[in-house]
């Protein structure tokens, strides 16, 4: 057992020492993209992994047709919605989702109201790539076709499932004092490192117990042989 549970407990501890380094990159990575002054969308990367946490400025038409709410959001002790609108680029075809913000679930438990402005617009935001939950009861493109205004949660891929015009791969959260919104107060990640510093130390802890086992069984084998007849 001293050559398996010795070698596992030990790698577990470096996969953790691994995992608190990606933290504190994230973290560092975060801030300093935090800092970067706001860009216009056409001159960046198109590339969602070098430009989330970059705050950028986009123009184009905000569209009606199209918008969506997702459900379950809450806000000191309330629940409701977030408004997410697709952007008309200026080129004509390609949209930006833009997450407007949160509003309250009416009384009736249906869609709230949420006004589009018509023509053109600015909206400053920052980058972000929407993830589906852990445990998802219902997903896939048909899932998305089926779910109509009212959405558990997004992607951008399920999105593009029910749309046939290109969207860029990542939506902007948009920042508080944009016109157009609702209301917008995003939690910043903050990456911390300590959990995966302590479960490291378990593991390199476990793995000496099982050393200090096997030696104190030695040596009472050792004993026991050396004080037989």
């Amino acid at each position: 057992m001293l050559f398996i549970l010795v070698p596992l407990f030990t790698s577990l501890g470096f996969w953790q020492l691994d995992r608190a380094q990606f933290k504190r990159d994230l973290a560092a990575t975060i801030e300093q993209r935090s800092r970067l002054p706001v860009a216009s969308l056409e001159t960046l990367s198109a590339d969602p992994h070098e430009l989330q946490y970059r705050t950028v400025r986009a123009s184009g038409e905000l569209e009606a047709e199209g918008q969506f709410f997702i459900e379950n959001r809450r806000r000191g002790g309330r629940t409701g919605f977030h408004v997410v609108t697709p952007l008309r680029l200026d080129d004509g075809r390609t949209r930006l989702l833009i997450n407007r913000g949160w509003v309250a679930t009416p009384r009736d438990g249906g869609l709230p109201e949420a006004e589009v402005p018509d023509g053109p617009v600015t909206v400053t935001g920052e980058v972000y790539i929407p993830l589906p939950p852990a445990l998802q009861l219902h997903s896939g493109p048909e899932a998305a076709r089926e779910w109509g205004r009212r959405w558990p949660y997004m992607t951008v891929d399920l999105f593009r499932a029910t749309v046939d015009y290109p969207v860029m791969p990542f939506l902007l959260l948009q920042q508080p004092d944009d016109p157009h919104g609702f209301v917008r107060e995003w939690p910043r990640e903050q990456p911390s490192d300590g959990m995966h510093i302590g479960y490291a130390v378990q593991w390199f802890a476990f793995a000496l117990i099982v050393i200090l086992i096997y030696l104190r069984l030695g040596l009472s084998r050792r004993g026991a042989a050396e004080a037989a007849p």
